[in-house]
């Protein structure tokens, strides 16, 4: 993947790769010390750092995932810092395993540094998917042991 690509350009190649389901590529969208975030992640970590730690999450997720994720209403913001976008976009979600059908809300805040993400806040609905997968009864069982 380019080394030139804008912030806005690297976003675009990251959503089609989730919707495309292609996990196994995305650390390549990432520098090798990025840093990663997931605000919102009730259980799991929150904090992910480097590429290596990165593809093998993405891994992780390609190994298990149960939902399909059609990236909609895709608004890119720019800030007065060149490297910095915030990224508000909804995923239309198809959860295989249930037949669940909805809308999830995200934010991302993206710093692209040389066409690769050198760290990403990540504002996800999580919950929204535990619960389509029936899934809420594990988490509280792991909030509660935590």
């Amino acid at each position: 993947m380019s080394g030139t690509l804008s912030p806005r350009e690297v976003f675009q190649q990251l959503i089609e790769g989730i919707a495309e389901g292609r996990f196994t590529e995305l650390s390549e969208l990432y520098a090798e010390d990025a840093v990663v975030e997931t605000v919102f992640e009730p259980v799991g970590p929150r904090r992910i750092e480097g590429r290596a730690a990165l593809k093998e999450r993405f891994a992780q997720v390609a190994a298990v995932s149960p939902v399909e994720l059609t990236p909609m209403n895709v608004v890119v913001r720019e800030t007065d810092d060149p490297e910095v976008i915030v990224a508000e976009f909804d995923y239309r979600v198809h959860h295989r395993v249930t037949g669940r059908r909805f809308e999830s809300a995200n934010i991302q805040v993206l710093r692209v540094r040389d066409g690769l993400i050198v760290s990403s806040r990540d504002y996800h609905d999580h919950l929204a998917l535990i619960v389509a997968g029936g899934n809420l009864p594990d988490l509280v069982a792991a909030l509660e042991t935590a």
